[in-house]
């Protein structure tokens, strides 16, 4: 998280670790976090989205890959393909809208680095990535956000990023 590190010498010569606020965490201090609604919110529309985008190229490849004369779909979280539709749409959601995937636009929120100015390519992955270990703690990942600190969820703790609410934010 780009953490500055002092080191000092103590009595009996052991060194200490001492972590220093970041001038990004400094410009975020302050800025008003989304609530839980507005992120559930947003989170079942960027899924719908994925789902209807799905849908066509997976009848496309039963059809015209796979000679399926029958074409009968339905999604499936233990599918290669499905899981990888997902991370693909939120990872690229991210990263394109800078933290503001369709429905976190809709939601009115943005997911913001903790680390720089804009989300990068991978932790936008990570991110959606994240999404994936909160699905698999059974939901749990999703709570977190009622005793994190600063409302982070499994995927804001993975990608180092925070989710501001857009209505309120003063900078």
């Amino acid at each position: 998280m780009g953490l500055r590190v002092t080191t000092e010498a103590k009595p009996g010569g052991s060194l200490t670790f001492h972590a220093h606020e970041t001038p990004r965490l400094r410009e975020l201090e302050g800025s008003p976090l989304a609530t839980f609604p507005q992120r559930l919110l947003g989170y079942v529309i960027d899924l719908v989205l994925a789902i209807v985008l799905w849908a066509p190229f997976e009848v496309g490849w039963r059809i015209l890959v796979l000679h399926e004369k029958d074409v009968h779909i339905a999604w499936d979280f233990h599918e290669i393909g499905n899981v990888l539709v997902l991370v693909l749409y939120y990872g690229l959601a991210n990263y394109v809208g800078n933290g503001r995937t369709p429905g976190k636009w809709i939601a009115r929120t943005r997911a913001v680095s903790l680390t720089g100015a804009r989300m990068g390519f991978w932790q936008s992955i990570e991110r959606a990535l994240g999404y994936g270990a909160a699905v698999l703690e059974c939901g749990l990942g999703f709570l977190q956000f009622f005793w994190s600190h600063n409302r982070m969820c499994a995927q804001d703790r993975l990608a180092e990023t925070v989710v501001l609410d857009e209505r309120r934010r003063t900078r």
